[in-house]
């Protein structure tokens, strides 16, 4: 696991370091996850266990690292947080603070991504919820 994630963060970095090759950038994304995704539920699925490697830790129905994708999806409505700013590493954690370190260390992941695509990982994360 710790392979996965440091190739993540790794790969993650390498692509913000390729800011100046925008075309390249974005040929890959939209040839890549996001030309599969049909809607923002689709394309957050394929983020959270491809390029997020949120899989990794959250379940949807159990704690395994972290907690589960539905409680994310139900302490996020109840408490009407802003996940998209929290993965951006901008806001504090509301759902499990005693795991925040933990996840601090995926944040060069998600402060990569697009808004675009942390807002299609928050649509799936909501998804949970039906």
């Amino acid at each position: 696991m710790k392979k996965v994630l440091f190739l993540a963060a790794v790969l993650a970095f390498a692509s913000c370091k390729k800011e100046g090759a925008e075309t390249t950038t974005t040929e890959s994304v939209s040839e890549g996850e996001s030309a599969k995704a049909k809607t923002p539920e689709e394309l957050g699925k394929e983020l959270f266990e491809g390029t997020g490697n949120c899989f990794a830790c959250h379940q949807p129905d159990q704690k395994v690292i972290g907690p589960s994708i539905k409680e994310i999806a139900k302490i996020y409505k109840d408490q009407k947080g802003d996940m998209v700013t929290f993965l951006k590493g901008n806001a504090e954690p509301i759902v499990d603070p005693s795991q925040f370190a933990v996840m601090k260390t995926n944040f060069a992941i998600t402060q990569a991504m697009s808004d675009e695509e942390l807002k299609a990982i928050e649509a799936y994360i909501y998804s949970q919820l039906k």
